[in-house]
């Protein structure tokens, strides 16, 4: 069994590297990019923490993981139950490990990272998660003594998920209705099988199962039933929205309209749902990328993941066009790189200001504007602002906007009682996130718009708290 190292020993070890697919290799399959950490990888690594009295890199997690007690544990080579101390806190450390942006949360304030490369907690977690899983270990039913009430959790994405995680370890009785035929929301439809696979979430989601939650897919809120159907007639004491944000923006620019434009959310949900990637053994409707010219217009995570999921489906060029420059992009740091390994192609500065068809309304190309950067606007990065007599024709066979989304309006329009803002997005406060209709509680991007898993697994902790508190007092 290993020891933690001496202070001095441990400024040393250098961060541990993660294998990862071959760039060349990788570029054309949908297998994962990430390999994960070895075992003698994942101790040495977390040998680096420094177990701090004042474990400042717990204050950069959502969900309040207790981060030293899990590495203490992998140092220790307890892997099962530092992925149980985890779970403590977090329901999806699997998924969680993956796709989190550690690096600006967590590990961005891991004091060993003031003069180091910090530890590698987002890796790490992901380490012992898949070590659980890989072992066959599944969690017992939830033992907690029952509350004899009810709760409906609205949306199967990581909020969801959070909430129903925490309230069924409080003993009360779950049910999580999904709208669509998969569970796992944006896990499942939005983020591409070589950055998630589909099969790690279908565990997580089980584990969940097996804990006591129950799932009901194929039922959408708002028209199978509404707010107040649930608690009025199903006998739900509390109703938890975490529909997330599926509404796309587009750009309002002429010919969005042209067959071969898609959403982001559009593209990605064919792909991932019904498995574009394993063409020709699934006959996915969409259009075939193969040899075309592709491009996806955003800077977000989103925007990395369609066009590498572009890129592995055959695209002749795959680009992002992105109107400001590639310091004020938001994707993490590491979709950039992957994206830039794997071939794809990045157009800075630039944006689109019209589509153009052919005589079948099918795209053909685009007309672009080249800018340049101004003053600072209200989000704090550059302005970009248009070059005059910078126009030029670009040829294009599918386009992908990829710059955000909006709420779903179904639910307000059902349960008008429920207040929201001026982007329709459902106003809760921050604390227990109670809507204006009590036994409601949102969160999620349905409460901030576009946002990350784990700051939306963070407001399902936050509406479990809030859920708790209302039904054992009865106070809003």
């Amino acid at each position: 069994m290993a020891e933690f190292l001496l202070p001095k020993e441990r400024m040393k070890v250098a961060r541990q590297i993660m294998p990862e697919q071959d760039p060349t290799i990788r570029a054309r399959n949908f297998e994962e990019v990430n390999l994960g950490l070895t075992k003698e990888q994942a101790i040495l690594d977390a040998q680096r923490c420094l177990q701090c009295k004042k474990p400042t890199c717990m204050d950069g997690c959502p969900v309040e993981v207790d981060i030293i007690g899990f590495l203490e544990l992998v140092v220790k080579e307890d892997f099962l139950g530092a992925a149980k101390k985890i779970k403590e806190d977090n329901v999806l450390p699997a998924v969680c490990g993956r796709v989190c942006p550690q690096e600006t949360q967590c590990e961005a304030l891991c004091v060993v990272g003031k003069r180091f490369e910090p530890v590698s907690i987002g890796r790490l977690e992901r380490f012992v998660a898949d070590y659980e899983i890989f072992e066959g270990v599944t969690p017992d039913k939830s033992s907690a003594p029952k509350k004899g009430k009810k709760v409906a959790i609205v949306g199967s994405g990581p909020a969801g998920l959070s909430c129903a995680g925490d309230l069924i370890n409080m003993g009360y009785d779950v049910t999580v209705f999904e709208a669509l035929h998969e569970l796992g929301g944006v896990l499942v439809y939005g983020i591409p099988e070589f950055r998630l696979p589909k099969d790690i979430v279908r565990k997580e989601v089980d584990n969940m199962r097996k804990m006591g939650v129950e799932f009901k897919t194929n039922v959408v809120i708002g028209a199978t039933y509404t707010i107040d159907e649930l608690m009025q007639e199903e006998g739900y004491s509390a109703v938890f929205v975490a529909v997330g944000a599926g509404l796309p923006w587009f750009m309002n620019i002429p010919g969005e309209s042209l067959a071969g434009v898609y959403s982001a959310n559009e593209f990605l949900t064919r792909v991932n749902l019904m498995k574009a990637y394993k063409f020709p053994e699934y006959d996915s409707p969409i259009l075939d990328c193969a040899g075309k010219r592709v491009a996806v217009f955003g800077g977000g995570n989103v925007a990395m993941d369609a066009v590498r999921t572009a890129q592995r489906l055959g695209a002749e060029k795959a680009a992002i066009y992105y109107r400001r420059s590639e310091a004020e992009m938001p994707a993490r740091a590491e979709e950039i790189h992957h994206a830039k390994d794997e071939g794809v192609i990045f157009e800075i500065l630039t944006t689109p200001i019209e589509f153009l068809g052919d005589e079948n309304e099918r795209l053909h190309s685009m007309k672009c504007i080249r800018m340049e950067l101004g003053e600072p606007d209200a989000s704090g990065r550059r302005r970009p602002v248009p070059l005059e007599n910078s126009e030029y024709i670009e040829p294009v066979d599918i386009a992908i906007v990829s710059i955000g989304n909006g709420s779903n309006p179904l639910i307000s329009q059902t349960s008008p009682d429920i207040e929201t803002n001026k982007w329709g997005n459902i106003i809760a406060d921050e604390d227990k996130m109670r809507t204006s209709k009590e036994g409601v509680f949102a969160g999620g991007d349905i409460v901030t718009g576009g946002a990350t898993v784990i700051l939306a697994m963070g407001a399902g902790r936050k509406a479990a708290r809030g859920i708790h508190e209302y039904l054992e007092t009865g106070n809003w």
